[in-house]
Order: C-alpha cells, then structure tokens, then sequence
C-alpha cells in the first residue's frame, strides 16, 4: 500500500497478488507524478479506481489516469443530483470513462472486493444524505492476513458515526486518518472501536487548513505513536506479509 504524496491532497495505490487499485490521485497537477509513479512499479492496468468523492484534491486529476491506464471499473459515491458539483474536472472525469469505455459504480455498503488475496469491504456512504459532500466519501476496509486497513477519504464524524452504527468495525493495524487529520474527522467514538497501531496522514507542507489538527493528532497519538505524515515524510509505503507490517518512507 503506497500512500503517495500528492500535497494537500489523497493518493493511495494497492497492490496484492498482480491485482491493483487507486484510491484517489490528488489534483490534477499531481497527475504526471502519480503516472510516473506507477509507471515506475511497472503499473500498466489498474483493476480497480475508487474516486472517494468529488473533490479536486482527491480526483482532479482522475481523467488523466484513465486516459492513461488501462482502468478495470470506477467506483464512485452516489450522491443526489442536486448536491453533484459542477465542476470541470467532474465532467473531464465522467467524459474520460465513457471514452474509455470503463465500467463506472455506484458503492454499495457491504459490497466485497476481492483483490490478490486481500478482501476489501466498503462500509461507507450508507445512503444517508449529508450537507457536507465529505460525508459521501467511499470508505473501506481491507484484509490481508491478519493485518486490516481502514481507508475513508474525507469522511467526517457523521458518516464515521454511520459506519459505527453499521457494526463492520473492529480494531485495525493501520488506519488512514480522514480528511487528511481534519479536527472534524477521527473522532473519539471511532478511535476508540478501531484502535489502530499505525495511522498515516496525507497532508500537504504548510497547508492553508492546518491540517493535521492538533486535536487530531493528540487523540489518535492516544492509541499509537506510529504516526506517519506525506507532508513530512513523503511517501509512505506499507508492506504486508499477512502476518506482520514493515513502513518505509521517501521523498519523491
């Protein structure tokens, strides 16, 4: 699992048993570092692309990956057509899978995913409506062993109460902070279900918002000292054996 650093922004590439995903890939000025990127990996096909929501510094560049890689199927949140934004980089996103020809779904809570031999489990949006458009964020967790990892985009603490209410959650070894350690986001209520030994961070240096939160950081540090920052570490890449985890860093 890398979580590369895309700044202020999200990008995660999986890769597990010559299966591969992307989750999010920053704005789209990050597009040729993340293509270059995975091209390095010997990327060539991504079998599965998550676009957690529509936000530009999670999928503002998604057009460009698609245009790039051959993509197996687009997962998107359903969100109601008056709260669907606009923007440019939506249409470039929409119009890039249909040029394509790329199977484009909606996220449906409890849907598997099985990929290499880890199983994924989205367990967010459940279908509620939100006011926030973070709130819709595709959210999952994967098993690979005996080692789970819990990815939820910008999910803030009403979707993580949701997902809570929804029973799948239990203690996991890494967990992916939401909305890039917003104040808003990793709440008491789900640290303290997940626990988590790692969690990782994907903010930008000197980001405008003053992400990581302090509270934020104070509360997951309540669980683990095992906390990574792209804003400080660059990227950060997650290796599992089923058994164990082994965290390395570098800077592109």
């Amino acid at each position: 699992m890398h979580f590369i650093d895309v700044g202020q922004g999200d990008c995660t590439f999986i890769a597990e048993g010559g299966m591969t995903m992307l989750v999010d890939c920053g704005e789209s000025e990050y597009s040729d570092h993340v293509e270059n990127y995975l091209s390095q990996l010997g990327v060539s096909r991504l079998d599965y692309i998550i676009a957690t929501h529509p936000h530009s510094d999670h999928m503002g560049g998604m057009y460009s990956i698609i245009d790039t890689f051959d993509v197996g199927e687009v997962i998107i949140p359903h969100i109601p057509d008056d709260q669907l934004p606009t923007a440019v980089f939506c249409e470039r996103f929409l119009d890039s899978c249909a040029d394509s020809g790329v199977t484009v779904s909606e996220a449906a809570v409890g849907r598997k995913i099985r990929l290499g031999d880890a199983d994924i489990e989205l367990i967010a949006p459940d279908g509620s409506r939100y006011d926030d458009i973070n709130n819709y964020s595709v959210s999952f967790l994967l098993t690979h062993g005996s080692n789970s990892f819990m990815l939820t985009g910008d999910a803030e603490a009403e979707s993580e109460a949701a997902m809570l209410k929804g029973g799948r959650l239990g203690k996991v070894n890494l967990y992916k902070a939401g909305h890039h350690g917003s104040a808003y986001s990793s709440s008491k209520e789900l640290l303290d279900v997940i626990r988590p030994d790692i969690a990782v961070i994907s903010c930008g240096r000197e980001n405008p918002y003053g992400h990581p939160a302090d509270s934020t950081v104070k509360r997951i540090r309540k669980y683990t000292k095992q906390v990574f920052r792209t804003d400080t570490r660059g990227n950060i890449i997650v290796e599992s054996d089923g058994n164990t985890l082994n965290v390395t860093t570098e800077r592109s």
